[in-house]
């Protein structure tokens, strides 16, 4: 785990940070699923693959209980062996399948409002959907840290003192990293 900038907003730390997710040191990881919440492959498969099948099964029985997630929704499970005591799953978009941007956003922040609600502290965020999902990476990761810096702007009273924003690849990372440097200015 490398962390490639710091900065803080509203008495808020935003870190970048390059690594795996599932390794991260945070209260809550947020994974970016898809509306059946089966977690098979990128951040999805790798979650269940280190915090063990039981990530999956509290999937399965949300979705048996309430339908499919509405994309740009989530919901949480536990963190099963992670470090991380919850997974919090944002269906983000398909590229392609129309209004993109506001159902990102949406994604996020429906994220950081659950985190906030579970009263955790930390947060890690992957780049949703810019992954299998197609959504573009400058452009995705510019949404969610202009999503991120806008929820902390506008809940100052929230639990969280600390936003992850981690990718595994150092291109993802680099254009987390130039976003929140061009949009903190300090």
């Amino acid at each position: 785990m490398k962390v490639l900038t710091e900065k803080e907003i509203n008495g808020k730390k935003v870190k970048v940070v390059l690594g795996d997710i599932t390794l991260e040191n945070t209260e809550a990881i947020v994974n970016a699923a898809n509306s059946l919440l089966k977690h098979g492959g990128g951040v999805a498969g790798a979650i269940v693959r280190r915090g063990g099948r039981v990530i999956q099964e509290e999937s399965d029985r949300i979705v048996k209980e309430r339908g499919a997630v509405l994309v740009g929704s989530a919901v949480y499970t536990s963190g099963g062996e992670l470090k991380a005591k919850y997974v919090i799953h944002a269906v983000g978009p398909v590229w392609g399948e129309g209004d993109e941007e506001r159902k990102l956003r949406s994604a996020v922040r429906s994220a950081l409002e659950l985190a906030d609600q579970l009263g955790v502290k930390s947060v890690a965020l992957p780049a949703i959907s810019t992954g299998i999902f197609g959504y573009p990476k400058e452009e995705g990761t510019k949404v969610i840290v202009e999503e991120v810096l806008k929820f902390l702007k506008e809940k100052p009273e929230t639990s969280l003192r600390e936003v992850h924003l981690t990718a595994i690849d150092r291109e993802t990372a680099e254009l987390f990293r130039k976003h929140v440097e061009n949009l903190i200015k300090k």
